[in-house]
């Protein structure tokens, strides 16, 4: 089914009325009978939205009110202080203390009127791959209203709950977290039935003393689960115990565990791992499936089998949910492949460049070592600093070495300031080169690839390695088959 959010017109998402009711808001001139969709992006807007003028870090969304009613806004939503400066235009406007409270009490009001079974997913490593997973697979059972990108903190998952029509099966909201404290206030607006954490890893790391201190942040997401729902966490993760525990002492009431470990409850039974994909057998509660995945890699596996149990939580059709998994495709910048022409032949681009931590980035070396090459190919890694990883960051990224050599590379590529510390703690006899930054090594890399070659590209968003992967896409037309 398509996806919810694409609207018929006599479906509108709102009326002006619900709208100034959910949020308090104060109406001035007439309110629409409908609004379409929610925009806090003047550049974006579509005709019939509702442009909440939001204050960010780098920019107040007052000061594109104006591009907003030109647009086609159905209804600016401002805040008092600033009505005096917008108060000659003359499209509808709903006045309100503060726009991003107001779009959180709009995101509570559309949580409050749907009867969709809803799935909130955090963890250090694979929240959107997990998330988007679950808008393919649930799809072919009823209509499904997503995060877009990862639209997890302060406001994009009240965005995202506001989106939401009445009308929504299944929606599924992306939580994350910098911070300590961070994910108890969303999650408390989404209310989900069924709670995913995917893993616990040292993300954001700087922000913490350890792994144990991520792990209780992790664990905020139990603080919204209804009184009748269910945690789903990772069998195999070293702080199972500890969230499990958690997430009795907030009251869950039914927690259950994914993974490979004798007690899981959504349990893998075996997979046959290749290049293209993994044959997977798995025992979900108490039916056993079987399917095809085509995105290769373990941690896949651990991502997929916790979607098979929120699929089964959520009461949807199993059987189509399992054939959908055999049309997964990764994400741009989270494992996406190009096969790529170059001469005679072609070349295999594993684009990872849109986050990386220490198990984020074993996981791709491990894709990487599995990923077999033609003859007179080589396996090639491009691999850029991880992020927020404030104290331990030099050891963390000089504890890749063991992973780099296990890897089977043929030739290592790094840029970043701080991983710098890798090429000091490999071998001697790895071919390794170093750039200060990205765009410093673009240029020698994009000319460097041979027939049979498998790069792939990984790095923390904030790097810029997407620039590497675009150079790469510009220059290399996609090979056919």
């Amino acid at each position: 089914m398509s996806e919810a959010a694409d609207l018929i017109a006599d479906e509108p998402l709102w009326t002006g009325q619900d709208m100034v009711d959910a949020m308090g808001a104060r109406p001035v001139h007439e309110m629409p009978a409908a609004v379409t969709g929610i925009s806090i992006d003047s550049r974006t807007l579509k005709p019939g939205d509702a442009f909440f003028a939001i204050k960010g870090d780098n920019f107040d969304g007052h000061n594109f009110a104006t591009a907003a009613a030109a647009a086609g806004a159905s209804v600016l939503v401002i805040s008092e202080n600033k009505l005096p400066a917008l108060g000659r235009l003359t499209v509808p406007m709903m006045v309100v203390g503060d726009v991003l409270e107001a779009l959180g009490r709009l995101g509570m009001a559309a949580r409050a009127r749907t009867k969709a079974r809803i799935i909130a997913v955090t963890g250090s490593a694979g929240k959107t791959t997990t998330k988007e997973a679950l808008r393919h697979v649930l799809a072919p059972s009823g209509t499904v209203h997503a995060s877009a990108a990862s639209f997890n903190n302060h406001w994009g998952v009240p965005l995202t709950l506001a989106r939401m029509p009445a009308t929504t099966d299944f929606g599924v909201f992306e939580i994350g977290m910098n911070h300590p404290g961070e994910i108890t206030p969303l999650v408390k607006m989404v209310r989900p039935h069924i709670a995913i954490i995917t893993l616990i890893a040292a993300a954001h790391l700087g922000h913490f003393k350890d792994l144990k201190e991520i792990a209780h942040a992790k664990a905020e997401i139990f603080a919204g689960v209804t009184s009748d729902g269910h945690a789903l966490l990772n069998r195999d993760d070293a702080h199972f115990g500890l969230l499990q525990k958690l997430a009795k002492q907030a009251g869950v009431p039914n927690v259950h565990g994914f993974g490979a470990h004798d007690r899981a409850n959504v349990r893998l039974i075996n997979a046959k791992y290749s290049d293209g994909g993994t044959a997977v057998t798995a025992k979900v509660f108490k039916d056993e499936v079987s399917f095809q995945l085509p995105v290769p890699g373990r941690h896949m596996v651990q991502n997929v089998l916790a979607v098979l149990g929120a699929a089964k939580l959520a009461g949807a059709d199993m059987e189509t949910v399992c054939e959908a998994l055999g049309t997964l495709q990764s994400e741009k910048g989270r494992g996406q492949r190009h096969r790529l022409q170059v001469g005679a032949g072609y070349f295999t681009l594993i684009d990872e460049s849109y986050n990386a931590n220490p198990a984020s980035m074993q996981a791709a070396l491990d894709v990487l070592a599995s990923a077999p090459i033609e003859d007179g190919g080589r396996r090639i890694a491009v691999l850029g600093d991880m992020l927020e990883l404030g104290d331990h960051s030099r050891d963390l990224h000089a504890g890749l070495a063991d992973a780099v050599s296990a890897a089977a590379i043929d030739r290592l590529y790094l840029a970043g300031p701080e991983i710098r510390v890798l090429a000091d703690a490999l071998p001697n006899d790895m071919h390794c080169e170093y750039e200060a930054s990205a765009d410093d090594l673009t240029g020698a890399l994009v000319a460097s690839p041979q027939p049979g070659d498998v790069i792939m590209v990984k790095s923390s968003n904030g790097i810029g390695f997407s620039r590497i992967v675009k150079a790469f896409l510009e220059k290399y037309p996609q090979a056919a088959g």
